[in-house]
């Protein structure tokens, strides 16, 4: 299902989004919005992961790509941002779909990542739309400060094999090191990631609009 916001969370993303088109600094303007609507910490993130100045959404959007065109491509993979999404999906947790066409979780639930069933069932939806989109070659990368990463590397990288993709999956202390200088697709929603990156899939935005029902939260203009 589509989640509806109140009308204070819909005002305020259109008060935010009107300041960000016309410059005014992301930090600044997210707190100045969010005391005048009295908005909690929750309703924060929501706006930050999906309300964007006009041009970086069409920036960003300009360099999204359909998953037809990860054929014979290398594809680097932001292991948690992916796998975290699909799993929210998955749980009927909420996402966000932002101004910039993708899709986002808001849980905050990076930092203290458990796998679960839900993850074993993330990564095979993952796995099975790689071997559709048939890459050249794809690495996984996760974070390794996060509990037990270097497992589940392990684990994913056994799960390619058998799946007869090439591939790997590493574990490294700051994957955005690696996928900001990828020479070829990046999958991830992270923004900073996106802004620097020339050809991005929205790999778990994919996934999720074949999940019914969605628990997805539109915050429209």
């Amino acid at each position: 299902m589509n989640m509806t916001p109140s009308i204070d969370i819909q005002r305020a993303a259109g008060d935010f989004r009107y300041l960000l088109n016309r410059g005014y600094p992301r930090k600044a303007v997210l707190e100045l919005v969010g005391n005048r609507y009295g908005l909690t910490a929750d309703e924060r993130h929501l706006l930050h992961r999906g309300v964007f100045a006009a041009a970086d959404a069409r920036r960003r959007r300009s360099k999204r790509i359909p998953i037809r065109t990860l054929r014979q491509k290398k594809l680097a993979i932001d292991g948690y941002n992916v796998l975290i999404t699909v799993e929210a999906a998955l749980a009927g947790r909420p996402l966000v779909l932002g101004d910039d066409g993708f899709i986002r979780d808001i849980s905050g639930l990076s930092g203290n990542f458990r796998k679960s069933q839900k993850t074993d069932e993330a990564l095979r939806w993952i796995l099975e739309a790689l071997k559709q989109g048939k890459p050249q070659q794809t690495l996984f990368l996760f974070d390794a400060p996060i509990s037990r990463s270097g497992r589940l590397a392990r684990e994913v990288r056994e799960r390619l094999r058998e799946a007869g993709l090439a591939g790997d999956a590493m574990a490294v202390p700051v994957p955005e090191r690696i996928l900001l200088g990828f020479p070829g697709i990046v999958a991830t929603s992270d923004t900073a990631i996106i802004d620097r990156s020339q050809e991005v899939l929205d790999l778990a935005g994919y996934l999720l609009k074949k999940m019914k029902p969605l628990s997805l939260v539109r915050l429209g203009k």
